[in-house]
């Protein structure tokens, strides 16, 4: 098996190449700008591969640039599908990561795939975008999508808030300022979501969705209480109003009866489990 990974160097990416070379899997890494045409298709062309893992996205909700979202998730897509619709191999499955965010603030949880769309910011809104633009390419390639709910791991950038959280333990700082700490969400291991890809590259039908999700819901202030725990330090919460989010969605948790019923059991991390590994290694 030899897999195409873009966004190789990213957070998901570093550990998707991890856990597949670590089953002995070949792993070729897309080095282009995905808004380059000219660069990507020729990368493209001297590669050779079976699967495609497409990582490679702008994922912070709070980027500054609310238009890279779309130039990067949509058109990278495109770019990146029509480049390789024109190949003389076809790969035999292409793996397209979407979002949960795309549910907005669900009234019906777990959510399902068929749940309709309710995104409430740019990130969501642009891959919901990148969804519906790629079925567009369904007669000429083996597309498939994901939508993994919150996830985390060692490497995450510190923008997301579970990094945060650990950054501040190991350090032991005095206080940190957060947004809502009412919200609830999963909180995956990282290891747990690239097991998933790799059993879905084999597994998944063509153009179906997938939820990558456990359905176990977590508060926020249990994941405090929980680093509380293992590193034995209390930290004082400051709200700060600014970063609390306009449209925050409160409660995000999905089925994963799908996911499961495509691929069998997946490996699981115990939430302690996923903080411990990032306290000893948070940069790992």
């Amino acid at each position: 098996m030899r897999i195409l990974v873009t966004g190789a160097s990213g957070f998901t990416g570093r550990h998707f190449i991890a856990r597949s070379q670590a089953q002995g899997i070949h792993v070729e890494e897309l080095k282009s700008d995905l808004l380059d045409v000219s660069a990507l298709t020729t990368e493209l062309n001297s590669l050779s591969f079976d699967y495609v893992v497409h990582l490679g996205a702008i994922s912070f909700v709070g980027h500054k640039d609310s238009s890279a979202f779309y130039s990067v998730n949509v058109i990278g897509t495109l770019n990146l599908l029509e480049a390789i619709s024109k190949l003389n191999v076809l790969p035999k499955k292409i793996l397209l990561a979407s979002s949960a965010n795309i549910y907005g603030n669900a009234l019906v949880s777990p959510i399902v795939e068929d749940q309709t769309p309710a995104p409430v910011n740019h990130y969501a809104t642009s891959k919901i975008a990148m969804e519906y633009m790629a079925k567009t390419y369904l007669s000429k390639l083996p597309v498939f999508f994901v939508r993994p709910f919150n996830y985390t791991g060692s490497f995450q950038s510190p923008d997301f808030i579970i990094p945060k959280l650990v950054s501040h333990f190991v350090r032991k700082a005095e206080f940190i300022e957060l947004g809502n700490i009412d919200v609830e969400r999963e909180f995956n291991d990282v290891r747990f979501v690239c097991d998933a890809y790799l059993k879905l590259l084999v597994n998944a039908n063509v153009g179906e969705t997938y939820n990558i999700c456990t359905g176990k819901l977590v508060a926020l202030k249990n994941v405090i209480d929980v680093l509380t725990k293992l590193t034995g330090h209390n930290i004082n919460i400051k709200v700060n109003p600014l970063f609390v989010r306009a449209n925050e969605i409160a409660q995000l948790y999905g089925s994963p009866d799908k996911l499961y019923s495509c691929i069998g059991s997946a490996n699981n991390f115990e939430l302690s489990d996923t903080l411990q590994w990032m306290l000893d290694c948070p940069n790992d």
